[in-house]
Formats: structure tokens, C-alpha cells, sequence
């Protein structure tokens, strides 16, 4: 097996090609990691979630991380790792276009409100929609591919 540096090039196909994600964020020193439906849209990538430990986080620090995974077979995979910002498209504050966007985006994916939609233990229903669209800014990818034979 040869493992190889990808282009940026082979890193923006494989962020486009994917829908699935773990996203990486950080508070106080402490990592957490969860996986998270995208959209992507040019230098952004666009996702859903409802309020959560995940917000919260980004909210307080917006730095976080995307790896992306492209299976081809055991031996033969690409893996993409995204650096960025969280920024929240929230109702208000000329942000309903985007939100729109985002949605119009998401919607296309097969159950692009899981995982971020779904809660581990039962929710009271309220009049007002919890749900947050947000983007992720990229500032950077990196990434390995891994093939049968030699270099």
C-alpha cells in the first residue's frame, strides 16, 4: 500500500463528492468530535443541528475541523481534513437568504436532518423551531489517499 499527499484539487472533490462529516471542535482544552450532515458550496460548507453541546462550543470558540472519508476499499481510501470557522446563519440579522440557501442545499441529501436533528432522549414539543443552520468558513484543507501498488 502507497499513502500520498493530496492536491487541493483532490481534497475540494472529495469534500464535494461527501455528505458525511465528524466535526471537530474544541472549549477549554477539551476536544469533542460528532458527525454531522453537509452541504458544500464552494468555500463553505453548509449544516444543521439543534442546540446542543456542539453549538455551544463553536459559539465560544469558532476554530474547528472536518475529516472526510472516501472508501474505495480496505486498502484504497482518501481522507480530507478541513480547517474553518463556525458561523451561525441565524433568522434574524440579514442572514434569511443564506439560511434559505443552506436549506435548498441540505435538503437534497438523503436525511440531512440526522444526526444533527435527533436527540438521544425525548424532546417537548414547542412552538418554535429550534433548529440552527450554520456554516463552516474554510481556511484550509489537507489530505492522504492511500492506493494498492507502489509509488
Amino acid at each position: 500500500m502507497f499513502v500520498r499527499q493530496m492536491s487541493r484539487e483532490e481534497c475540494e472533490g472529495v469534500v464535494a463528492a461527501g455528505d458525511l462529516a465528524r466535526l471537530a471542535c474544541c472549549r477549554d482544552g477539551q476536544p469533542y468530535i460528532v458527525p454531522i450532515t453537509y452541504a458544500n458550496s464552494g468555500h463553505r460548507l453548509y449544516c444543521y443541528s439543534m442546540p446542543g453541546q456542539k453549538i455551544d462550543w463553536m459559539r465560544s470558540n469558532p476554530k474547528v475541523s472536518l475529516q472526510i472519508d472516501e472508501f474505495a476499499g480496505n486498502r484504497q481510501w482518501k481522507s480530507v481534513v478541513v480547517t474553518g470557522r463556525y458561523r451561525e446563519l441565524p433568522a434574524a440579522q440579514g442572514r434569511h437568504n443564506e439560511r434559505i440557501y443552506a436549506w435548498s442545499l441540505l435538503e437534497k441529501k438523503p436525511n440531512w436532518w440526522e444526526p444533527g436533528g435527533l436527540k438521544t432522549a425525548p424532546q417537548e414539543i414547542s412552538g418554535a423551531s429550534a433548529h440552527i443552520f450554520f456554516c463552516i468558513e474554510i481556511d484550509e484543507f489537507t489530505g492522504r489517499a492511500a492506493c494498492e501498488g507502489e509509488p
